[in-house]
């Protein structure tokens, strides 16, 4: 048995930063709050938690200090938090906060907005509060014909196609061409927002996919970016294993011959992929 550990398994910049900082501040404030969950995984939250910070989705419940988690947050929650004078520590991920900026920048120039993302996903209902009325969240093909629909009340000429961060970049590239083509007498700018982070490891991915007989994805089944690489897998090997923990890897899925690899998900902590790779270990791990 084999084990190849992705190099790029694991926190992402915009992760670690986030939790860095609420660690920093639940130790200097024993009243602070963060609206949802801070990154998408159950470990770092229960730790946050039993430091002292309070989750909440219900902005009533917020006080006098908040935290607004990595995935950043809509304009109107923004808003009402200045109206009440509630300290905002800002954790939005940089990327997540560049796509906001370059919304309202595009938005202000009468574009028709397309963000290419995940319908239900707490960062693209955050970007699409800061594209305006003129605007659309497509997740997968079977939207574009309601997209055109939108556009065409709209009477705009002018599209911007940007993405969620956390994108899958290839079904952004797929979902271009066809916009491309059915927009040809529109004036089209395309902003692939996707993280440059977050490009590597599905690119990485893909290449380890490629090569074992086996793939285990670990991470949080609500991240975006770990899903993502889940489904990544999935077109490539013939055996994938989704896990956030340890505790959902069975031994049995393994043989002693196999080559395995191991990626995860930009919120999975270090201790959790070693875990993972403790249980299912047979050799040392190979990097590539």
């Amino acid at each position: 048995m084999e084990i190849i550990l992705g190099k790029t398994a694991g926190f992402c910049y915009g992760v670690k930063r986030a939790v860095d900082e609420a660690k920093k501040e639940a130790e200097i404030n024993t009243n602070i709050y963060c609206l949802g969950e801070l990154v998408h995984n159950k470990n770092i939250i229960k730790d946050l938690e039993e430091k002292g910070i309070k989750f909440t989705n219900n902005i009533d419940e917020v006080q006098k200090r908040v935290i607004i988690r990595a995935h950043g947050a809509s304009k109107d929650i923004y808003n009402q938090l200045e109206k009440r004078n509630v300290e905002i520590k800002d954790l939005t991920c940089p990327n997540v906060l560049k796509t906001h900026t370059i919304a309202e920048q595009y938005r202000d120039y009468n574009y028709f907005i397309i963000l290419i993302g995940i319908k239900n996903h707490a960062e693209a209902i955050g970007t699409l509060s800061f594209c305006g009325k003129d605007s659309f969240l497509l997740q997968e093909k079977e939207d574009i014909k309601e997209c055109l629909e939108n556009i065409k009340k709209s009477k705009l000429n002018k599209i911007l196609i940007m993405a969620q961060t956390t994108y899958n970049s290839k079904k952004f590239d797929d979902i271009v061409n066809i916009l491309e083509n059915e927009l040809e007498n529109k004036e089209i700018k395309i902003q692939k927002t996707i993280c440059g982070a977050t490009e590597v490891r599905q690119k990485e991915t893909i290449e380890i996919a490629k090569n074992v007989d086996i793939m285990v994805i670990v991470g949080d089944k609500k991240s975006s970016n770990t899903n993502k690489l889940y489904d990544i897998s999935k077109e490539i090997c013939k055996r994938v294993i989704f896990a956030q923990n340890e505790g959902e890897i069975d031994l049995q899925d393994f043989s002693e011959n196999d080559k395995i690899g191991v990626m995860a998900g930009a919120s999975t902590p270090k201790e959790d992929i070693e875990k993972v790779i403790e249980k299912i270990r047979g050799k040392e791990i190979c990097y590539i």
